[in-house]
């Protein structure tokens, strides 16, 4: 099993995040670095556990803080699966929009250049996110998947589609409509750890090991049997990502 979407370096101790996750079945990790400093961080922690992949962006909240692209593209040369995640809040705005649009196009140009997937983050922002990425020509993973509105245009471009804990939530059938609507070979699973805790363990402070319950919800939404379900998120995983 595969967490797609993780937050290692947000954790108090990630090392035994990774060894917990590894008991519950969860072999490898994505961790997203978020800024330079971030992705430092991630990188020294894959380097330390087996099983750990790092994607690397410039977050919308941080689009006017001068993070440097440069910086990140010297990264991409062999070093990250992914650009991301990268996309608009429009939301909680902590970035003048502008802004957000500017570092949202100049990441997708540097994913294009080199060859990486980007993994987006989208929220209160549907229309304009689907608008700049309409040129995009590789793969695109939507994280943590909350916009029902963006679904169309996903399913029409052959997106991935991530879904974290918050699927598994009484009060966001709509979530689970739309994880029914995927396509098997499209569809990945998350925790977007720290946050996001998952409805079995929800006021916990979320880790990798509970994505168990997120594949477990989105199977019941889709009459899955969970076990197959995770196996093809795994592979689904390696052939957006190129892992191993």
């Amino acid at each position: 099993m595969i967490d797609t979407h993780a937050h290692l370096d947000a954790l108090d101790d990630p090392a035994s995040a990774v060894s917990r996750a590894r008991a519950a079945g969860v072999e490898r990790i994505v961790s997203i670095g978020c800024g330079i400093a971030s992705t430092g961080a991630t990188l020294a922690i894959a380097d330390a556990e087996a099983g750990v992949s790092v994607a690397a962006g410039i977050h919308p909240h941080q689009a006017a803080d001068g993070e440097s692209l440069e910086e990140l593209a010297a990264l991409a040369a062999g070093r990250l699966v992914a650009i991301g995640e990268i996309g608009l809040d429009f939301f909680r705005d902590y970035a003048p929009r502008e802004d957000q649009r500017r570092v949202f196009t100049e990441q997708l140009e540097l994913a294009e250049q080199v060859g990486l997937p980007v993994i987006v983050h989208s929220r209160a922002a549907e229309d304009e996110t689907a608008a700049l990425l309409a040129d995009f020509g590789g793969i695109v993973v939507l994280h943590c998947f909350s916009s029902p509105a963006l679904l169309p245009v996903a399913l029409e471009r052959g997106y991935y589609v991530s879904f974290a804990g918050n699927v598994t939530y009484p009060k966001a059938p709509e979530l689970r409509e739309a994880a029914h609507a995927v396509p098997a070979e499209r569809l990945l699973a998350e925790t977007d750890c720290p946050y996001l805790a998952p409805q079995p363990v929800r006021g916990e402070r979320n880790e990798p090991a509970y994505v168990v319950h997120t594949v477990a919800a989105l199977a019941d939404a889709r009459g899955e049997d969970a076990a197959e379900l995770a196996q093809r998120i795994d592979a689904n995983a390696s052939a957006a990502f190129g892992l191993p």
